[in-house]
């Protein structure tokens, strides 16, 4: 490889900078998606400890040297443990990402088929619902708040939790592919209390609410009417039927497969924005 620059006794190669910049790259990703957390501060400090440990080689400190080798070895140890919540995510985003979505067609499709007949179901016994289909970004802070599921999409169990005497009935669920996350969520509510020249109640308020913020799809069944709508990108559209609202879905969750660096790129923009 060709020696573009030398740093004292360090040769920097093309090969060098580009293995700098990725690194780089997933660090800045890593600090975005813990920035404001205890996990961060921690960060910030073993970022430090490299850089110590750079420059005392660098300027051959031995002293220092030897007392930052003696935590290197644990650096790896320390790190799967103080982040593991976040490599966890890591991974979550690996399988999200759109370069591995060609393995989860059917997922999506029963995913879909599950929230329109339940829907529906609710719909026609006028039972209110919140359904919050994660996509691109994590809910993480909001299910947290909720209460655990840790269930499959199941028809039956989303009955169970909107039925209106049911304890976990109030709040939204927050879905992650094919998994309930948790039920009783609390939302951001819209600044909105009308759309369209009608008037919004709370669980329409909070459905359009999060998706003004965060990249999701929610669907909303009203109490009042037995209405079904879906929430995305801060719109709303009212009047669905179980058909319209299954072909909705597959479209939206089924989305457009990236190859190649493109589909690559996706997972570190995915595992960006998981926080």
């Amino acid at each position: 490889m060709v020696e573009l620059f030398k740093i004292g006794f360090i040769s920097v190669t093309l090969l060098d900078v580009l293995d700098i910049a990725i690194v780089s790259f997933i660090v800045y990703k890593l600090y975005n998606m813990i920035r404001g957390t205890i996990a961060a501060q921690i960060l910030l400090g073993l970022v430090i400890l490299l850089l110590m440990s750079f420059l005392a080689q660098a300027a051959d400190l031995r002293a220092l040297s030897w007392l930052l080798e003696l935590v290197r070895d644990t650096w790896v140890i320390a790190f799967i443990v103080v982040f593991q919540p976040e490599l966890r995510r890591l991974l979550m985003a690996l399988g999200k990402s759109p370069f591995f979505s060609m393995f989860k067609k059917s997922n999506i499709d029963s995913v879909a088929d599950i929230l329109a007949d339940a829907s529906f179901t609710m719909a026609q016994h006028q039972h209110g619902a919140l359904m919050v289909l994660e996509r691109k970004t994590g809910l993480a802070n909001i299910i947290e708040k909720g209460t655990p599921i840790g269930a499959k999409v199941n028809k039956d169990l989303i009955r169970a939790i909107f039925f209106p005497r049911a304890a976990l009935h109030d709040g939204a669920v927050i879905i992650r592919d094919n998994i309930i996350e948790a039920a009783r969520c609390t939302l951001p509510l819209s600044a909105k209390t009308t759309y369209d020249g009608q008037s919004l109640g709370m669980r329409h308020r909070a459905g359009l609410g999060i998706s003004e913020q965060a990249d999701v799809i929610s669907i909303i069944v009203s109490e009042e009417t037995g209405g079904i709508s879906v929430a995305e990108d801060g719109k709303l559209t009212r009047g669905l039927s179980k058909d319209s609202l299954r072909n909705y879905l597959k479209s939206k969750l089924g989305a457009p497969k990236e190859k190649g660096f493109k589909g690559l790129k996706g997972i570190f923009l995915s595992f960006g924005k998981n926080k």
